[in-house]
């Protein structure tokens, strides 16, 4: 704090400049960038922009085939991958 020319306090309340470049990239929403389909084993890889990850585990065919339409819908054709099958 500095005093002004008037004697009084001066409590500027300006944030410095990198605080303000730092918490920029933050503000970015999370998107999804890459959707992998194990049928195998009934399960779907998520990932994100931000490098969080998910795993979908289905405990039947009837609920796989449900989210799996429901990802083909909302998942962007580049970002749906299929994993390949195991060959014993």
């Amino acid at each position: 704090m500095t005093t002004s020319p008037t004697g009084t306090l001066d409590t500027s309340t300006q944030m410095p400049y990198n605080f303000k470049e730092s918490n920029q990239g933050s503000m970015q929403d999370e998107f999804l960038t890459r959707c992998v389909v194990d049928t195998i084993k009934r399960t779907i890889y998520i990932y994100s922009n931000k490098g969080d990850n998910k795993e979908i585990v289905c405990d039947d065919v009837n609920q796989f085939i449900n989210i799996l339409a429901l990802i083909r819908n909302i998942c962007p054709e580049d970002a749906l991958v299929y994993a390949e099958p195991l060959e014993v």
